[in-house]
C-alpha cells in the first residue's frame, strides 16, 4: 500500500497510468461497453464491481488532463431517438471541477460510433460495472508539473 493513493487504484491500474505519456488517452467504460473488442490494441483493465464516478474521481487525483486541448474529457453522445436521461454526466462534471480549473468546460461529447473509433486507438480501457447508460468517459492525459 502507498500513502496518498486512492485504494481503488490497483497496482495494475497505477502502472498503466504511470506508463501513459502526454496526449495518451484512456476510456473508463460502463458495463455495456465492448471493452475487450474495442481494446484489442490497448490494455484492458477490469474494475468490475466499481462504478465510473468512483474510478474517475480516483484517477483524476493522480492524472492531469491535457491543457493543450479544449476538451480533454469526452462523453459518448446519446444516439438520436434514444430516450435516455444522463444524470451521471452532471456527476462527472462535478468530479472534474475538483481537479481541473476548467471544470465542466473541459468536458465534450463525441458521437457514439466516433467514440468507438477513438476508443480503438486509446492506450487503455478500464472496464467497470457501471449500470448507467451512456456512462463512458474518454480522458486525454496532460503533463505532470511539479
Amino acid at each position: 500500500m502507498l500513502k496518498g493513493i486512492p485504494k481503488i487504484l490497483s497496482p495494475e491500474l497505477l502502472k498503466v497510468l504511470a506508463e501513459m505519456g502526454h496526449s495518451d488517452r484512456l476510456v473508463i467504460s460502463d458495463g455495456n461497453f465492448p471493452a475487450e473488442s474495442m481494446g484489442k490494441d490497448a490494455i484492458v483493465i477490469r474494475c468490475d464491481g466499481h462504478g465510473v464516478p468512483e474510478i474517475l474521481d480516483a484517477i483524476l487525483q493522480v492524472f492531469p488532463l491535457d491543457s493543450y486541448v479544449e476538451k480533454p474529457m469526452n462523453l459518448m453522445e446519446v444516439m438520436p431517438g434514444d430516450d435516455v436521461e444522463t444524470p451521471i454526466w452532471d456527476t462527472y462534471k462535478e468530479i472534474v471541477a475538483k481537479y481541473d480549473d476548467r471544470g465542466a468546460n473541459a468536458v465534450g461529447n463525441i458521437e457514439r460510433f466516433k467514440f468507438y473509433d477513438e476508443a480503438k486507438t486509446c492506450y487503455a480501457i478500464i472496464a467497470t460495472g457501471e449500470a448507467a447508460l451512456y456512462a463512458n468517459v474518454m480522458l486525454q492525459k496532460g503533463v505532470v508539473v511539479d
